[in-house]
């Protein structure tokens, strides 16, 4: 059968199956499913091929991620996917592993396989490339912050006040000296929490202490060996970390130094992974909206695509604290969540 006979079986218009392909989403549930039930009875497949060279688009998109292996990162993905699905398209995932050549190549594989848009997730490009992929007519949204690229649609979190929340909370417990444990990696992200840091202390009446604050790799190791050395000048009440992973490390470091968490030191972390409320102590966190950043940032592409404006270029979701055990809150409010 060919689109038109579909139309005819299922009792619409040749546009309202079209609609049913290519916007889902824009047409009553009932209508849609009855196309689909007769697509699916008469094993129709659409030349997905063809379809893109009538209307000039090839229903697919590219995900430019920062590493694979990192949880959160593929969270982001799937919200983007979820969005993709519903409207018929495939994506292309490109690890560029952190690496800014690759990155810039993979943009250009994916230019030159005339993908319709491209989401980049914490990118380190800067505005000269994202002018020349806008040279290409190819729609672009940015994942998380980048200074330099202001101009750009994106969706990302308030890092700082996100930080700044949890400091607040650790200062309320009745923590005063807090160490910062900060991660090289989203690099941008991270400046906004240490800003957040700054900016509570100093508010609070107290002076952040630059010996208590140590750049570290964002990984579990390096949390492990920046608490180390915490531990070796000046052992703060609290440690803040700008990920879960370096929050895992100095609990580790803590432990086998002989420390106990939260009571002699309390942790919290940035990000809620699934292994966060796994861990003993359960870490207190800043969890973030890693799924709803994926679907905002895929249905910002979309009306890109489609040619429709938007006066919200530029979206900026909160974070929300996850209390639990490591920051030695009595009654851990939020660690049934």
């Amino acid at each position: 059968m060919n689109i038109k006979q579909i139309a005819k079986a299922a009792g619409v218009s040749v546009a309202t199956v079209s609609r049913v392909m290519n916007h889902p989403e824009t047409v009553a549930p009932k209508t849609r499913e009855k196309i689909e039930r007769v697509m699916k009875e008469a094993e129709y497949k659409p030349n997905w091929f063809a379809q893109g060279l009538n209307f000039n688009k090839t229903k697919t998109i590219g995900i430019v991620i920062p590493h694979m292996l990192h949880s959160s990162y593929m969270e982001i993905a799937g919200g983007v996917e979820e969005v993709a699905r519903m409207k018929g398209y495939i994506t292309f995932m490109c690890n560029v592993e952190k690496d800014k050549k690759m990155e810039r190549e993979y943009i250009s594989q994916l230019i030159m396989r005339r993908v319709d848009g491209i989401i980049l997730m914490f990118s380190s490009l800067d505005e000269q490339h994202l002018a020349q992929i806008d040279s290409e007519k190819v729609p672009v949204v940015l994942i998380g912050e980048n200074q330099e690229n202001s101009k750009a649609c994106s969706v990302k979190v308030d890092c700082r006040d996100g930080a700044g929340e949890m400091i607040a909370h650790l200062l309320e417990v009745g923590h005063r000296s807090i160490g910062f444990l900060c991660g090289s990696d989203p690099q941008q992200e991270a400046k906004e929490m240490l800003t957040g840091y700054r900016n509570i202390l100093k508010a609070s009446g107290l002076k952040a202490d630059e010996d208590m604050i140590l750049r570290t790799e964002n990984s579990i190791e390096g949390g492990y060996i920046s608490t180390k050395k915490l531990i070796a000048t000046k052992l703060p009440d609290a440690i803040f970390a700008t990920s879960d992973e370096i929050a895992y490390g100095a609990i580790d470091a803590l432990k086998d130094s002989g420390y106990k968490v939260p009571d002699d030191v309390a942790i919290a972390g940035f990000g809620n992974n699934r292994m966060s409320n796994l861990i003993e102590p359960k870490l207190t966190t800043v969890e973030l909206p890693f799924r709803k950043m994926g679907i905002y940032a895929a249905r910002i592409l979309f009306d890109l695509i489609d040619g429709e404006s938007r006066d919200d270029k530029q979206i900026l979701l909160r974070p929300r604290m996850r209390i639990r055990k490591s920051c030695g809150h009595k009654e851990r409010i939020g660690e049934m969540f």
